[in-house]
């Protein structure tokens, strides 16, 4: 019985990839285009994943050395030597201006830390993430038109249960341990006072 449920699961969702592949493709979309695009789709998962798998190891190793209760500069700065030590490129403090009627306007808004120009991260270390902390994030990887971004709280006892991804206009991440965005933004409720 539950082998026939997984099974109907998994056709379904096997549907669903379809009609999101021809949606992004076009209706009248080939097969061999429709596959072009799902490797493509893969392969970009996959550089993904692997960059999240490396980001999220070197945060595990330095929470481990320096356990919770510091300050977020503190965790930037050790993650960031961390990243770089195994060869990815980041930026500190990135500032990430908005745009307004065609006019850029410097708002004072930095990204804590954007690695490999792929993946924004956000640093906490506070006692909980709120939902705040979270509609932070979202609306720096809608300004910054970035896909992925990772929000850590380092003042846990274990950083696994302080880290949440969000996925911004990749089809295949959205669903999987990942927060995907709301699309209108105002679905977005904060906690009132």
């Amino acid at each position: 019985m539950i082998m026939h449920r997984r099974g109907r699961r998994e056709r379904r969702e096997g549907f669903y990839s379809l009609c999101v592949l021809r949606v992004l493709c076009g209706e009248n979309a080939t097969v061999e285009r429709t596959e072009e695009f799902r490797l493509n789709l893969q392969s970009e998962e996959k550089r993904y994943t692997a960059l999240t798998h490396d980001i999220i190891g070197a945060a595990i190793t330095v929470h481990r050395a320096l356990g919770p209760g510091l300050l977020e500069s503190a965790y930037e700065a050790c993650l960031a030597f961390e990243l770089m030590d195994a060869g990815h490129h980041v930026e500190r403090q990135k500032p990430l201006p908005v745009v307004y009627r065609d006019v850029v306007v410097e708002c004072g808004y930095r990204l804590d830390m954007l690695v490999d120009e792929l993946v924004v991260i956000e640093l906490k270390a506070v006692e909980r993430l709120l939902a705040i902390h979270e509609a932070q994030l979202i609306s720096y990887l809608k300004l910054s038109g970035m896909k992925l971004g990772l929000l850590m709280n380092f003042n846990v006892k274990y950083l696994h249960t302080g880290v949440r991804r969000f996925a911004n206009g990749l089809p295949s991440l959205e669903g999987r341990k990942t927060v995907s965005m709301p699309a209108d933004p105002g679905a977005i409720s904060l906690p009132r006072k």
